[in-house]
């Protein structure tokens, strides 16, 4: 008796494990994307510098393609898991991207892996991994950050109208190998010290009829070598110590006060172990005038300093600061008609006065998404020629559009065109290494520097054909003037430089299959 009951109970304990299992239910979502472009991208044709002479030489043709897959293994409403993966992005033909004769790249990535759980008898939900993380925005997308992150997310519903969200994230810990900018040997054993980046962040969402707000604030610490040690986007190991940016944005211009540093292996030791981070925003959005919509996002941010390091100009040597604050303002209003939605967009963001000594006046960020535009901004489907992340900082813009017009049924048109002006002081160019340095951030993570004496004229046109309720094909034009003046680089006196701008433009294919 004993012997049958003790199998009677294995018998229930696998039938108990073979029934929870298969409660399980496995969902699966994902993306393929096809693209097509031909562009120049590049606002600069020729460069010089002393007698070295350069001349953009870059493909003006790109096929690629990528593959998002998402599996959720879902318990119940109270639990589930989540793992991301992408493949690619792949340029056809290229060898280390697994897009040669054979194919056969290691290129598949984790992108998210996280657990959503709920505490029971409350509506407080937790998210815990690597996940999507986008501060509260309104108009243009997040200034500050919108990526994947490693950290932990927890959402309380208070009632209908207020909930409150708190976040602790850890963008970047263990990469310092005990090697520094400037080339002072740490030693071995320093490796991983001081080396974290933490973010902490509580949200509160408010919800009315008519009228959403989140006022919001994220402070961090960063450690005095967080910074040091950070693979490129390309994979490749920083080895000595240098700072590259990371898949999505590019820190080192988006903190630091770049590019008025020449040389960043010229930035000083500090005693401090850490250092605060600070941001905070209020956005909000207005809907009951509808078929009016008005939405505003007003935002700040401060870096504290964390080192100083020699601006140089007409060979004189200016001591400066490596701390970085400012604010930036977005706005959007557009009006709902039958055959589109036409609308009028704006930002102004706090630019550099023109003294490195004390700091830069752009407001600092993580992995800011401008969304506005299209071609300069993240907007539409920016993965074919540049998956990055565009800043506002120190920058001022007008924008008119023409959003979703429809003549024929399943065929969308959107139509912007938005001028870019600068904010900075025109003093700061004598701070730069060469006439041309107001480009570096073009296509890296951040936007182009312009001075007050500069713009940029963009035009978008995109087409978007819905052939499947799963399967779009989109078609982007766009352009770019240019308006950087060349009588105030000229100025720039690190260097014995010069350069021939161009307008850039871009005409670009998709075919989206999504499920």
């Amino acid at each position: 008796m004993k012997k049958l009951c003790t199998l009677l109970l294995a018998a229930g304990l696998v039938f108990g494990a073979a029934t929870g299992a298969s409660a399980i239910d496995f969902q699966a979502k994902g993306q393929w994307l096809m693209g097509f472009t031909a562009e120049d991208t590049n606002l600069i044709h020729k460069t010089r510098v002393g007698d070295k002479k350069s001349t953009n030489m870059e493909s003006q043709f790109d096929a690629v393609q990528r593959v998002r897959l998402q599996l959720d293994a879902v318990a119940s409403e109270s639990l589930s898991g989540t793992v991301y993966f992408e493949i690619g992005n792949t340029n056809w033909g290229r060898a280390d991207q697994g897009g040669a004769l054979g194919a056969d790249g290691k290129i598949i990535k984790l992108k998210r892996a996280y657990i959503d759980w709920m505490v029971p008898d409350t509506t407080l939900n937790v998210r815990m991994g690597i996940q999507g993380v986008t501060l509260p925005n309104a108009a243009g997308g997040s200034a500050i950050m919108d990526t994947d992150v490693a950290g932990i997310t927890a959402n309380y519903k208070v009632n209908d109208n207020v909930s409150i969200t708190a976040l602790w994230a850890r963008p970047l810990n263990d990469n310092f190998d005990g090697n520094r900018w400037n080339g002072r040997q740490a030693g071995s054993t320093r490796a991983g010290y001081l080396d974290n980046l933490d973010l902490f962040s509580l949200m509160v969402p408010l919800t009315f009829d008519g009228f959403e707000v989140t006022p919001w604030a994220m402070l961090g610490m960063k450690g005095a070598n967080s910074m040091e040690g950070i693979e490129d986007w390309q994979g490749r190991s920083s080895g000595d110590g240098e700072v590259f940016n990371t898949s999505d944005g590019n820190l080192p211009y988006s903190l630091y006060p770049y590019p008025g540093i020449n040389d960043r292996m010229n930035i000083g030791g500090t005693s401090k172990g850490y250092g605060t981070l600070f941001w905070a925003g209020l956005p909000f959005t207005i809907t009951a005038f509808d078929p009016l919509n008005i939405e505003v996002d007003l935002n700040y941010g401060y870096s504290e300093p964390m080192g100083r390091y020699d601006a140089i100009k007409m060979g004189a040597v200016k001591r400066s600061s490596t701390e970085r604050q400012g604010w930036l303002a977005k706005a959007l209003v557009e009006y709902k008609m039958d055959w589109g939605v036409p609308g009028i967009f704006g930002w102004y963001g706090s630019g550099d006065d023109g003294n490195p000594k004390n700091g830069s006046e752009r407001m600092p960020s993580i992995v800011p998404m401008g969304t506005f535009t299209s071609f300069m901004g993240d907007g539409n489907y920016g993965w074919v020629w540049n998956d990055y992340a565009l800043d506002y900082a120190g920058t001022w813009g007008i924008g008119l559009q023409l959003r979703d017009m429809t003549f024929v049924e399943d065929l969308t048109h959107t139509f912007r065109v938005a001028y870019w002006g600068g904010t900075n002081s025109t003093g700061m160019v004598k701070y730069m290494e060469n006439s041309f340095a107001w480009v570096d951030g073009w296509g890296t993570g951040t936007s182009p520097y312009l001075t007050t004496n500069d713009g940029l004229l963009e035009f978008n046109l995109v087409n978007n054909y819905k052939m499947y309720e799963n399967f779009d094909i989109n078609l982007e034009l766009g352009y770019i003037a240019n308006f950087m003046d060349n009588d105030t680089w000229k100025k720039a006196g690190a260097r014995d430089s010069s350069f021939q701008k161009q307008d850039a433009w871009k005409a670009q294919l998709v075919f989206a299959y999504s499920f």
